[in-house]
């Protein structure tokens, strides 16, 4: 018989582990209000909160729907009811206290793509479970300031044509379906695994002026199809949401990039560390996958501040790989070699 989420987390809480049976609570009630996030979604225009701009910006200066605001306030009062002591939100400024006295902390993504709600393209919320670290009164950016590495549970819920939960509690990469019929998120795909070899990239190439030309050199590489130095031909995809980039990931490998860039603001990317990348990075990585800010690892970095971004490179292990040595040494990339000395990588 298929495992329900609920049977799921049962058994990871069994025993009398309190920090399993904290997560499992935190994630059982992250479950319930998706589904009361997706039931808002559905009504599309018709419902009152669904595409209108608020007319505020969240901390990080983007402009928030009416439907960023109403999710981010629909899982702050869900957690009231779970063990957390910290919410830290993409759209607040700094964490909101809940439960000094609980062991966990939240970093969400309310809404993820929201710049899609009119197009009707899937959306989601991201999510991260970290321990908490100090006191949470007096400290509250402690908990949140942990290298990735330190996560107990990260996932996100995607709101597409099935609604879904892919989630990892630190043991492969699981995702569940919301079955309307039994009225619970029912196991899907067990341990999905990235294929570490891919010939499919994500990346918006209307911003192809401002990369630099490690980036440029390596999408012009797979462009150049059969005849160029990859010698298989590429397909690309662009959705502009990062959880449907990463479940299609999840389903047939490949590899996502959104670099940092010549722009002003887009110096180091445009990617949120704690809120996106962190448990997207996790959540790859427990499938087998790799995760960089095209150099280091992103479950190695230690965040500074709570909105902090970073250039994102994720999926398939040895293209992830390969995008580092275009950064690195590019000279030792075996099938360029010969091309090299008739186009420098870094010239101006």
């Amino acid at each position: 018989m298929t495992a329900t989420l609920e049977a799921f987390l049962a058994t990871f809480a069994g025993g009398d582990d309190t920090v399993h049976i904290a997560v499992s609570k935190v994630v059982r009630r992250l479950s319930i209000t998706a589904v009361e996030i997706r039931n808002t979604i559905n009504q599309g225009v018709l419902g009152k909160a669904f595409s209108h701009n608020s007319g505020s910006k969240n901390a990080d200066g983007d402009a928030q729907s009416a439907l960023d605001i109403l999710a981010d306030d629909m899982f702050l009062e869900s957690m009231r009811q779970a063990p957390v002591a910290l919410y830290g939100s993409e759209e607040l400024a700094h964490p909101a206290l809940l439960d000094p006295d609980a062991p966990l902390a939240l970093a969400i993504d309310p809404l993820d793509g929201s710049s899609n709600i009119d197009t009707n393209i899937s959306i989601g919320t991201i999510f991260s479970i970290l321990p908490v670290v100090g006191q949470p009164d007096s400290e509250p950016g402690a908990s949140f300031f942990q290298k990735g590495e330190r996560q107990l549970a990260a996932g996100f819920f995607i709101y597409g044509p099935q609604l879904a939960l892919v989630l990892t509690l630190g043991s492969g990469t699981h995702i569940f379906v919301f079955s309307s019929r039994l009225g619970t998120f029912v196991q899907a795909y067990d341990s999905v695994v990235i294929a570490d070899r891919s010939h499919e990239f994500a990346i918006n190439a209307a911003n192809y002026r401002y990369w630099n030309e490690a980036v440029r050199l390596y999408i012009d590489d797979c462009l150049k199809g059969t005849e160029g130095p990859r010698e298989r031909d590429f397909n690309m995809r662009w959705i502009a949401s990062l959880v449907a980039e990463t479940y299609r990931i999840l389903m047939r490998s490949g590899v996502f990039l959104y670099p940092g860039d010549n722009r002003k603001g887009y110096g180091e990317g445009r990617i949120r560390l704690i809120y996106e990348a962190n448990p997207i990075a996790f959540l790859v990585e427990q499938a087998g996958g790799s995760a960089t800010d095209t150099a280091t690892r992103i479950l190695d970095l230690v965040p500074k501040f709570m909105h902090q971004r970073v250039p994102f490179v994720f999926g398939s292990s040895r293209e992830v790989a390969r995008i580092s040595r275009y950064h690195s040494e590019p000279s030792n990339i075996g099938e360029r070699a010969p091309l090299f000395s008739k186009r420098g990588l870094f010239r101006v």
